[in-house]
Protein backbone atom coordinates (compact mmCIF):
# COMPACT_ATOMS: atom_id res chain seq x y z
CA UNK A 1 0.00 0.00 0.00
CA UNK A 2 2.88 2.32 0.76
CA UNK A 3 4.31 1.63 -2.70
CA UNK A 4 1.03 2.64 -4.32
CA UNK A 5 0.95 5.88 -2.33
CA UNK A 6 4.55 6.60 -3.35
CA UNK A 7 3.68 5.94 -6.98
CA UNK A 8 0.70 8.26 -6.68
CA UNK A 9 2.62 11.14 -5.14
CA UNK A 10 5.83 10.46 -7.06
CA UNK A 11 4.41 10.04 -10.55
CA UNK A 12 0.77 11.09 -10.85
CA UNK A 13 0.79 14.32 -8.86
CA UNK A 14 3.87 15.82 -10.60
CA UNK A 15 2.44 14.83 -13.99
CA UNK A 16 -0.80 16.64 -13.15
CA UNK A 17 1.11 19.85 -12.44
CA UNK A 18 3.31 19.47 -15.54
CA UNK A 19 0.22 18.88 -17.69
CA UNK A 20 -1.55 21.86 -16.17
CA UNK A 21 1.47 24.08 -16.77
CA UNK A 22 1.88 22.96 -20.39
CA UNK A 23 -1.87 23.27 -21.07
CA UNK A 24 -2.04 26.74 -19.53
CA UNK A 25 0.86 28.06 -21.59
CA UNK A 26 -0.45 26.63 -24.87
CA UNK A 27 -2.40 29.14 -26.99
CA UNK A 28 -6.14 28.59 -27.42
CA UNK A 29 -7.37 26.98 -30.62
CA UNK A 30 -8.55 29.47 -33.19
CA UNK A 31 -11.55 28.72 -35.38
CA UNK A 32 -10.62 28.54 -39.07
CA UNK A 33 -13.66 30.62 -40.06
CA UNK A 34 -15.74 33.34 -38.44
CA UNK A 35 -18.97 31.96 -37.02
CA UNK A 36 -22.29 33.66 -36.50
CA UNK A 37 -23.43 34.18 -32.91
CA UNK A 38 -27.04 33.30 -33.73
CA UNK A 39 -27.39 29.62 -34.66
CA UNK A 40 -29.24 28.79 -37.87
CA UNK A 41 -32.26 26.56 -37.94
CA UNK A 42 -31.39 23.06 -39.06
CA UNK A 43 -33.52 22.02 -42.06
CA UNK A 44 -35.63 18.87 -42.08
CA UNK A 45 -33.36 15.85 -42.33
CA UNK A 46 -33.82 12.67 -44.36
CA UNK A 47 -34.84 9.53 -42.47
CA UNK A 48 -31.35 8.05 -42.68
CA UNK A 49 -29.85 11.17 -41.05
CA UNK A 50 -31.85 10.62 -37.86
CA UNK A 51 -29.28 10.81 -35.03
CA UNK A 52 -30.27 7.49 -33.44
CA UNK A 53 -30.22 5.66 -36.76
CA UNK A 54 -26.88 7.09 -37.92
CA UNK A 55 -25.28 6.47 -34.52
CA UNK A 56 -26.38 2.84 -34.44
CA UNK A 57 -25.37 2.23 -38.05
CA UNK A 58 -21.99 3.88 -37.46
CA UNK A 59 -21.08 1.37 -34.76
CA UNK A 60 -21.50 -1.72 -36.91
CA UNK A 61 -18.31 -1.32 -38.96
CA UNK A 62 -15.89 -0.83 -36.01
CA UNK A 63 -17.51 -3.79 -34.28
CA UNK A 64 -17.02 -5.85 -37.42
CA UNK A 65 -13.32 -5.00 -37.30
CA UNK A 66 -12.91 -6.50 -33.81
CA UNK A 67 -15.51 -9.26 -33.94
CA UNK A 68 -13.05 -12.03 -34.85
CA UNK A 69 -10.70 -11.02 -32.05
CA UNK A 70 -13.56 -11.04 -29.56
CA UNK A 71 -14.25 -14.60 -30.64
CA UNK A 72 -10.76 -15.53 -29.42
CA UNK A 73 -10.40 -13.14 -26.47
CA UNK A 74 -13.59 -14.07 -24.61
CA UNK A 75 -12.70 -17.79 -24.30
CA UNK A 76 -9.23 -16.84 -23.11
CA UNK A 77 -10.75 -14.70 -20.36
CA UNK A 78 -13.70 -16.83 -19.26
CA UNK A 79 -12.76 -20.41 -20.26
CA UNK A 80 -9.09 -20.40 -19.17
CA UNK A 81 -7.74 -20.75 -22.67
CA UNK A 82 -4.43 -19.27 -23.75
CA UNK A 83 -4.43 -16.26 -26.08
CA UNK A 84 -1.23 -16.16 -28.11
CA UNK A 85 -1.95 -13.83 -31.05
CA UNK A 86 -0.89 -10.53 -29.45
CA UNK A 87 0.79 -9.15 -32.57
CA UNK A 88 -2.39 -9.80 -34.55
CA UNK A 89 -4.35 -8.09 -31.77
CA UNK A 90 -2.21 -4.98 -32.23
CA UNK A 91 -2.86 -5.08 -35.97
CA UNK A 92 -6.62 -5.34 -35.31
CA UNK A 93 -6.35 -2.35 -32.95
CA UNK A 94 -4.75 -0.30 -35.73
CA UNK A 95 -7.55 -1.41 -38.09
CA UNK A 96 -10.08 -0.41 -35.41
CA UNK A 97 -8.56 3.08 -35.16
CA UNK A 98 -8.69 3.55 -38.94
CA UNK A 99 -12.23 2.17 -39.18
CA UNK A 100 -13.54 4.39 -36.36
CA UNK A 101 -11.96 7.46 -37.92
CA UNK A 102 -13.24 6.71 -41.41
CA UNK A 103 -16.85 5.89 -40.50
CA UNK A 104 -17.12 8.94 -38.26
CA UNK A 105 -15.66 11.26 -40.90
CA UNK A 106 -18.01 9.90 -43.58
CA UNK A 107 -21.11 10.27 -41.41
CA UNK A 108 -19.99 13.72 -40.26
CA UNK A 109 -19.53 14.75 -43.87
CA UNK A 110 -23.07 13.58 -44.70
CA UNK A 111 -24.34 15.48 -41.69
CA UNK A 112 -22.56 18.69 -42.66
CA UNK A 113 -23.76 18.37 -46.27
CA UNK A 114 -27.34 18.25 -45.02
CA UNK A 115 -26.66 21.51 -43.10
CA UNK A 116 -26.72 19.94 -39.65
CA UNK A 117 -23.87 21.61 -37.77
CA UNK A 118 -24.35 19.75 -34.45
CA UNK A 119 -21.65 17.19 -35.07
CA UNK A 120 -19.73 17.19 -31.77
CA UNK A 121 -21.60 14.63 -29.71
CA UNK A 122 -22.79 12.67 -32.70
CA UNK A 123 -19.19 12.10 -33.79
CA UNK A 124 -18.36 10.76 -30.33
CA UNK A 125 -21.42 8.53 -30.17
CA UNK A 126 -21.13 7.25 -33.75
CA UNK A 127 -17.94 5.29 -33.31
CA UNK A 128 -18.57 4.78 -29.59
CA UNK A 129 -21.79 2.93 -30.33
CA UNK A 130 -19.72 -0.07 -31.34
CA UNK A 131 -19.44 -0.75 -27.60
CA UNK A 132 -23.16 -1.53 -27.59
CA UNK A 133 -22.52 -4.28 -30.13
CA UNK A 134 -19.58 -5.55 -28.06
CA UNK A 135 -21.85 -5.83 -25.02
CA UNK A 136 -24.58 -7.52 -27.07
CA UNK A 137 -22.01 -10.02 -28.36
CA UNK A 138 -20.83 -10.64 -24.79
CA UNK A 139 -24.45 -11.32 -23.82
CA UNK A 140 -24.82 -13.70 -26.76
CA UNK A 141 -21.57 -15.40 -25.74
CA UNK A 142 -22.84 -15.80 -22.19
CA UNK A 143 -26.01 -17.59 -23.25
CA UNK A 144 -24.43 -19.78 -25.95
CA UNK A 145 -20.96 -20.74 -24.69
CA UNK A 146 -20.84 -20.34 -20.91
CA UNK A 147 -22.57 -22.52 -18.36
CA UNK A 148 -22.75 -20.13 -15.43
CA UNK A 149 -25.66 -20.68 -13.06
CA UNK A 150 -24.78 -18.89 -9.82
CA UNK A 151 -26.03 -15.33 -9.38
CA UNK A 152 -22.72 -13.93 -8.16
CA UNK A 153 -20.89 -15.35 -11.17
CA UNK A 154 -23.52 -13.92 -13.53
CA UNK A 155 -23.20 -10.50 -11.88
CA UNK A 156 -19.41 -10.73 -12.07
CA UNK A 157 -19.51 -11.61 -15.76
CA UNK A 158 -21.94 -8.87 -16.75
CA UNK A 159 -20.23 -6.33 -14.49
CA UNK A 160 -16.83 -7.03 -16.04
CA UNK A 161 -18.22 -6.99 -19.57
CA UNK A 162 -20.09 -3.76 -18.86
CA UNK A 163 -16.87 -2.11 -17.66
CA UNK A 164 -14.96 -3.47 -20.68
CA UNK A 165 -17.70 -2.23 -23.02
CA UNK A 166 -17.66 1.20 -21.40
CA UNK A 167 -13.87 1.39 -21.80
CA UNK A 168 -14.30 0.38 -25.44
CA UNK A 169 -16.95 3.12 -25.79
CA UNK A 170 -14.61 5.77 -24.41
CA UNK A 171 -11.68 4.71 -26.61
CA UNK A 172 -13.62 4.42 -29.86
CA UNK A 173 -15.67 7.54 -29.16
CA UNK A 174 -12.53 9.56 -28.54
CA UNK A 175 -10.99 8.29 -31.76
CA UNK A 176 -14.11 9.25 -33.68
CA UNK A 177 -14.35 12.70 -32.13
CA UNK A 178 -10.72 13.63 -32.75
CA UNK A 179 -10.88 12.35 -36.33
CA UNK A 180 -14.02 14.41 -36.94
CA UNK A 181 -12.52 17.45 -35.22
CA UNK A 182 -9.43 17.25 -37.43
CA UNK A 183 -11.61 16.73 -40.51
CA UNK A 184 -13.88 19.72 -39.89
CA UNK A 185 -10.95 22.02 -39.13
CA UNK A 186 -9.26 20.85 -42.32
CA UNK A 187 -12.25 21.37 -44.63
CA UNK A 188 -13.26 24.71 -43.14
CA UNK A 189 -9.73 26.09 -43.12
CA UNK A 190 -9.47 25.61 -46.87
Amino acid sequence: MLTLVLFWFGISVPLVFVGGYVGFRKPALEDPVKTNKVPRQIPEQAWYMNPVFSILIGGILPFGAVFVELYFILPSIWLNQFYYMLSFLFLVFIILIITCAEITIVLCYFQLCSEDYLWWWRSYLTSGSSALYVFLYATFYFFTKLEITKLVSVLLYFGCMLIASYAFFVVTGTIGFYACFWFTRLIYSS
